[in-house]
């Protein structure tokens, strides 16, 4: 977290709908500084302990603002997902606000996101800007959810396969709901080779059983891809 804490507002997302939104910048912010935008995944929210350590580590380690933001359903604390179209014009609207009202002109954008978040942050990158997608130089995505429990015969693929910008996938090596192996492959024909990285021993949310709430290893390498990435 920057030395103030995070600055918290609200975005609006719809006719009387809002989300909350937390954006921890570094102790000296540049206009021109990276940001990362982060989705949260379906069965939590912006205050997930694996996107609070990003927001913790990466303005102190790696001089990157980091967003974080509720869906429409989180805010209102309910359990059900929302339907695509109003989780896509959630993340498109925190975008925009933070694109115009937080990042310099110049500043690096890169989006992101946990599972849901991270699949739902790949789809609108690989639509790009003339598909009503979003504009963004790099991709994060922490714990993608490749197939379901049991069932490696049926990954969704469809996300994946038009991705055309810079991209890291951080995944558990006992995640039941993506198989590296099964990932590598598909990252690997990408138009940038997707790059992959696996936390072993951990889970769908890279939290190892030997080190629980030790995320440090995966922010070290968000941060490193951030660096690599504009330099």
């Amino acid at each position: 977290m920057s030395q103030s804490g995070p600055a918290v507002f609200k975005v609006a997302v719809g006719e009387g709908d809002a989300v909350t939104v937390k954006v921890d910048l570094p102790a000296r912010h540049r206009a021109d500084a990276p940001l990362l935008i982060l989705a949260h995944g379906a069965n939590n929210n912006l205050d997930h302990p694996l996107l609070a350590a990003l927001a913790s580590y990466l303005p102190a380690q790696a001089d990157t603002a980091v967003v974080r933001f509720n869906f429409p359903y989180a805010e209102r604390k309910a359990s059900t997902v929302d339907p695509a179209p109003i989780l896509e014009n959630a993340f498109r609207c925190v975008h925009d606000h933070i694109r115009n009202e937080v990042a310099g002109p110049q500043a690096p954008l890169f989006l992101g996101g946990k599972s849901l978040g991270g699949r739902l942050a790949a789809e609108l990158v690989s639509r790009g800007d003339e598909g009503g997608g979003l504009l963004a130089v790099g991709l994060v995505v922490l714990g993608y959810p490749l197939h379901r429990p049991g069932q490696k015969d049926r990954p969704n693929l469809e996300p994946l396969r038009r991705i055309g910008i810079p991209s890291l996938f951080c995944v558990g090596s006992r995640d039941p709901l993506c198989d590296p192996e099964l990932l590598s492959p598909v990252l690997a024909r990408l138009q940038y080779p997707g790059r992959l990285y696996v936390v072993r021993g951990g889970d769908h949310s890279l939290e190892r059983q030997d080190a629980p709430g030790d995320f440090s290893a995966a922010a070290e390498e968000v941060a490193r891809f951030i660096r690599e990435t504009i330099s």
